[in-house]
């Protein structure tokens, strides 16, 4: 089975492909479903070229998912010689109309439904067959019951499938909340979330928790759900009330579990499943690296190739992402996929920095000459004072640390890395690195040291912004993640673990 990533970035396209994708799917500026992440544009092209080439044998998907308007249409049709710099390897569409378009002028893509398209069913799929699709994204609402009737009716049509991330409330993502409370829809990739606002519960305009009982209201629960007195408030828009009304065959309402089907990866081999699809364009570089990673290995001890024991720990790391709690959607029933769940489950730990490649023996080499000149200066400098002007001296390094940074000097056996310093890395962090086959290691504090490659300085605290390289001893390599610890009181106030 294939292992699709999300990529809302070129920076996330690089880690998908290196924590263990097959394929990766990337969304172009204006045409796609996450317009609020970073997508792609301008040169870019020339970078995922460049990934491409560098890890052989890895796929490109492009979502063109949302519902074209005729004037978005003419603009498709403008920037096809735009999109050809890109190496695409498919298509991700949702819009009939496009797809003569994209078979005219990419001719060797292939053609992939989207989920948007909520294709649940035989008869289904092999009318978008007949139209030139080669996969079909299922609408998240099928069970594996269905799929492996559709696998066993059209054979040789590919099924992807979503196994982990966010679900939508709404049928197959089809939601019009956020465009109804906020101007902004979904359909049109400006999704706001709405569903995972604050709400309080009314009945008849008052709070349900603040009643002194339910006697005025009929006789019990259930009935005063179906009555129409019930309804939702959000905290922010206390003039706004959204009427609730429960049905036989629903009880649920907003925001729902994390997807997670990471221990079910034989179920859905069994029922024919070609592509595991991780959600979460909008997500970090982080949660998409613990999770690629998670399911690489979870893939890789399913056929074999390692063994479920050694797969554990990476699996393990999926609960260090930030998630809600996981269910398992609609594939073994709905009554999992109905409980909903509110606020955001934060992670236990936060991405302190990326490593962004080793820095090279020459410039290792000016590194440390810079560091040796700058001691060279100082201490020249320093011994032409007189004992009263180094006194003063002294004194001014001991209260300005900050100002008197210690020079680098070479140690055997370490090696020096560029960094990209994201939350503040200082004495006290205590980190751990993570890379495409070390689960996380813990990192001692005297066996790295962080340097300034402008000055040769060792800096005694680092953040983002600073120019930096990280001198060790440990065992990085270039898409290596560093990670600290969430305090108590943060972790609270994110939502808890």
């Amino acid at each position: 089975m294939e292992l699709l990533s999300p990529a809302g970035n070129v920076e996330k396209l690089e880690y998908a492909y290196a924590y263990g994708a097959d394929a990766a799917y990337i969304g172009l500026k204006n045409f796609s479903l996450r317009v609020k992440a970073d997508n792609f544009y301008e040169d870019e092209y020339k970078r995922v070229v460049e990934l491409k080439e560098k890890y052989p044998g890895r796929r490109l998907h492009c979502a063109l998912n949302i519902s074209f308007h005729n004037e978005e249409i003419d603009r498709l049709i403008s920037e096809i010689g735009y999109f050809k710099s890109y190496p695409i390897d498919a298509f991700i569409v949702q819009d009939l109309g496009i797809v003569p378009i994209l078979q005219k002028h990419f001719p060797d893509a292939a053609l992939h439904l989207s989920t948007q398209a909520s294709c649940m069913n035989r008869e289904a799929v092999k009318m978008y067959k007949s139209l030139g699709f080669s996969r079909v994204v299922m609408g998240r609402e099928a069970s594996l019951k269905e799929i492996a009737e559709i696998k066993d009716a059209v054979p040789d049509m590919e099924i992807e499938c979503f196994v982990h991330g966010a679900m939508c409330i709404a049928y197959a993502g089809r939601c019009l909340m956020s465009a109804y409370l906020n101007g902004r829809s979904a359909q049109e990739g400006f999704c706001s979330h709405t569903c995972r606002w604050d709400f309080d519960v009314m009945a008849d305009g008052k709070l349900i928790g603040e009643m002194d009982s339910v006697k005025d209201y009929p006789e019990n629960v259930r009935a005063l759900a179906q009555s129409g007195f019930m309804s939702l408030r959000e905290k922010k828009r206390p003039d706004e009330f959204f009427p609730i009304y429960e049905g036989d065959n629903f009880t649920a309402v907003l925001s729902s579990k994390d997807l997670c089907m990471v221990d079910h990866l034989d179920d859905l081999k069994k029922a024919g499943v070609d592509s595991l699809k991780i959600e979460g364009r909008m997500k970090s570089v982080y949660y998409v690296a613990l999770v690629t990673r998670a399911y690489r290995k979870a893939l890789d001890a399913l056929d074999g190739k390692i063994s479920g024991d050694e797969a554990d720990p990476f699996v393990e790391e999926l609960y260090n992402a930030s998630h809600r709690p996981y269910a398992t959607g609609f594939y073994y029933g709905r009554n999992d996929a109905d409980v909903t769940v509110s606020g955001e489950s934060g992670s236990a730990y936060k991405l302190c920095a990326e490593i962004c490649g080793e820095v090279s023996e020459s410039d290792e080499k000016k590194i440390l000459e810079k560091g040796r000149l700058l001691e060279e200066r100082r201490k020249a400098e320093y011994d032409s004072l007189v004992p009263a002007a180094q006194k003063a001296w002294d004194e001014r390094a001991k209260n300005n640390p900050d100002s008197y940074l210690p020079s680098v000097k070479k140690i055997s056996g370490w090696r020096m890395f560029r960094l990209k310093a994201l939350n503040m890395i200082d004495e006290k962090s205590e980190l751990e690195y993570v890379t495409p086959d070390i689960a996380h290691e813990v990192m001692p504090k005297d066996s790295y040291i962080l340097v300034n490659p402008d000055t040769g300085e060792i800096y005694r605290w680092c953040c983002d912004g600073h120019p930096c390289v990280i001198y060790t001893s440990v065992p990085l390599d270039s898409n290596s993640l560093i990670r600290g610890k969430v305090d108590e009181e943060e972790l609270k106030t994110r939502g808890g673990r």
